[in-house]
């Protein structure tokens, strides 16, 4: 096809996610063929930085030969069987590889096809395990507000953000919210004084947790479903002591601690896993996307030796699974993607980079749209204020014409890909692939000072 076949084509049979599609029912949608390292191209030749590395997933790059070549060969060999009672040698070489780089005792590894089937997985499996150690009660799920963790009727209920949710409802029963750990947005007295004191903030959310579970009763409470960055509102990172005070509290009244990495692990962080960046010990991840830097699907639940446990003995089984979870080309082309980063030391590469690539977006702090600048590894937001001084945010009209009607499509224009937001308070968000440098830093603060400043002036 060529272009203007393709568009058409897109316009009256592609339905594409989280999309209005009435935006492209008299404009074609941009037409990506291409990328190589942090770089895509369109279909008329123009580069753009890919400053959310896809959708939080191409860790490696683009144009990466070898994890081709890997798909290519295990294609070749053994293009699919399942995991339904039989192993193959890539997903078991894949499970025990991430074993090993998961921390503590997580060492069970249950293969899905994404994220949201890897969340479903973790609520799944916490249920079906209380009921097997005499708990049977324990289902509900604790996760906070604004929180993104899929789309799959389980993971939706999970999800903190109700504008996603109302046209699937009623969904799963027991999902219960707490608050977020936004220190820009921290209610008053939580903070201290001055609203500045995280670590008091950090305790403060953390004990709403502990008061959601005594509030619902806890023989009733399965799980605490937590991002180690926050990414939905715009990448809240944990206050000092935060997550160290939940796994506390999870302790206590037996509740599953999962970390939903689906985003923060392989690298994001700087860590194979976020549980490591921020020193806690959950008893589940989550993960997906940059396990195979986006080549091709897979996501994973990673659980404790003490979840497996009951399902070890008699004709115990955990009832669930999926067709291509494991998939053997999957599991062959995250293990070459796992070699990269062995090989180019790429979470080395995140830590040793991330305080200049935050050195320039704090930058952009003296522009008066700039509210707050926030996260940590390769994964930031910026938060966009109508009054800087007194923090005041955009309304709904407001937020809808700078994100939608102008900022969306001027930093694309501008040649920089990212995601401008409002699930919560307007933000940009940022996730470069992990090979970026300073020549990326330098770009995107230039292009985003520049399409900033317009839309300051246009307010």
């Amino acid at each position: 096809m060529n272009d203007e076949q393709l568009s058409a084509a897109a316009r009256d049979h592609l339905w594409m996610h989280f999309t209005r599609l009435s935006t492209y029912q008299k404009t074609p949608p941009p037409m990506i063929v291409r990328g190589e390292g942090a770089y895509v191209y369109d279909s008329s030749g123009k580069r753009y930085l890919d400053g959310l590395s896809g959708l939080f997933v191409v860790q490696v790059g683009h144009g990466r030969q070898e994890l081709a070549d890997a798909a290519a060969k295990q294609a070749a060999e053994l293009a699919y069987f399942p995991l339904w009672s039989y192993a193959h040698p890539t997903a078991v070489e894949l499970a025990e590889r991430l074993a090993n780089l998961a921390p503590g005792d997580l060492n069970r590894v249950f293969f899905t096809t994404g994220g949201s089937e890897a969340v479903e997985t973790a609520w799944k499996l916490a249920r079906s395990y209380f009921k097997r150690v005499g708990k049977p009660t324990k289902h509900k799920v604790i996760s906070r507000h604004i929180a993104y963790h899929g789309t799959s009727m389980g993971a939706l209920s999970i999800t903190g953000l109700p504008s996603i949710k109302a046209d699937f409802e009623p969904l799963v029963p027991s999902g219960i919210r707490v608050p977020n750990t936004n220190l820009y947005r921290a209610p008053a007295g939580t903070a201290g004084a001055d609203g500045t004191d995280a670590e008091a903030f950090g305790r403060w959310a953390a004990d709403r947790i502990e008061e959601a579970i005594l509030f619902e009763g806890p023989d009733t409470v399965a799980a605490v479903f937590l991002e180690p960055v926050q990414n939905s509102g715009g990448c809240f990172p944990p206050p000092p002591g935060y997550f160290q005070r939940v796994r506390e509290i999870c302790d206590t009244y037996d509740v599953l601690l999962v970390s939903d990495e689906v985003i923060c692990a392989f690298g994001r962080l700087g860590e194979y896993f976020g549980a490591d960046r921020y020193r806690y010990q959950p008893d589940i991840i989550t993960c997906a996307k940059g396990m195979t830097s986006g080549y091709i699907p897979l996501g994973a639940m990673i659980a404790s030796d003490r979840l497996a446990e009951p399902f070890l003995h008699d004709t115990n089984s955990f009832l669930h699974g999926v067709t291509f979870g494991g998939h053997p080309v999957a599991t062959a082309v995250a293990l070459a993607n796992l070699d990269i980063f062995a090989r180019e030391d790429l979470t080395g590469h995140v830590r040793a980079h991330e305080d200049l690539f935050r050195s320039y977006l704090r930058r952009l702090e003296d522009l008066p749209i700039v509210g707050d600048v926030r996260g940590d590894g390769y994964f930031y937001g910026i938060e966009l204020v109508k009054d800087k001084a007194t923090r005041e945010t955009f309304n709904d009209d407001e937020s809808e014409g700078l994100l939608r009607g102008f900022l969306s499509k001027a930093l694309f224009d501008a040649g920089l890909y990212c995601r401008a937001d409002d699930r919560g308070d307007p933000v940009i968000q940022l996730a470069p692939p992990l090979i970026s440098d300073e020549t990326q830093f330098a770009e995107i603060e230039q292009i985003l000072r520049g399409v900033l400043t317009e839309a300051w002036a246009q307010l």
